[in-house]
Formats: structure tokens, C-alpha cells, sequence
């Protein structure tokens, strides 16, 4: 599968991610398919820049983006926020009744 996620770049306590398009059985350091974008979180104000056509191009072929991508690509207007963008990662506790 395809996956759409973050590149982590930079120095100590100043990371850069690009956003990458990778195999996702491939190493998180690993090598990656094409690069979407990049972002800097600490910059002020906070440095992101999407590729926005070739974003969506890679979307309509079923790259799936995870979670922290898909949170930026509607942060740069790249996609429709969802009402909710994936199942909850943890389970309630069951109630003894």
C-alpha cells in the first residue's frame, strides 16, 4: 500500500519534515516515491507549502495520507475537512453490568 506521510529532516529541536509519498513497507527513513510538500513547525508563524496539483493527483490514485498529513493538507485548503478522518485509535472500556 501507498501511503502519503512525513519525512522527519533537520537538526536537534529543529526538525523540517517534507511530505513523501512512500511504499509503506519501506523504512521511515527509507527512500520515497515523490515528494509533496514540506513543513516547519518551528518557524513563526509555522512554515507549510503543499504542492496542491500534484497532491490531489496522488489522492485520486488512493494514496492514503495519515492522519498528521491529512490534518495538513486541510490545514492548506488541499482537501475538505471530513466530519471525521478515521476510526478512533483506542477502544472504550467495557462497563461490567
Amino acid at each position: 500500500m501507498v501511503k502519503m506521510r512525513l519525512l522527519r529532516m533537520g537538526d536537534k529541536k529543529n526538525p523540517i519534515y517534507r511530505i513523501v509519498v512512500v511504499d509503506s513497507r519501506k523504512a521511515a527513513t527509507g527512500e520515497y516515491i515523490d515528494c509533496v510538500g514540506h513543513y516547519r513547525p518551528t518557524c513563526d508563524p509555522i512554515e507549510l507549502d503543499v504542492k496542491a496539483d500534484l497532491a490531489k493527483d496522488w489522492l485520486s490514485k488512493g494514496v492514503q495520507p495519515t492522519e498528521t498529513v491529512k490534518n495538513l493538507l486541510v490545514k492548506a485548503g488541499v482537501v475538505e475537512k471530513s466530519e471525521k478522518l478515521s476510526p478512533s485509535k483506542t477502544k472504550g472500556k467495557k462497563s461490567n453490568k
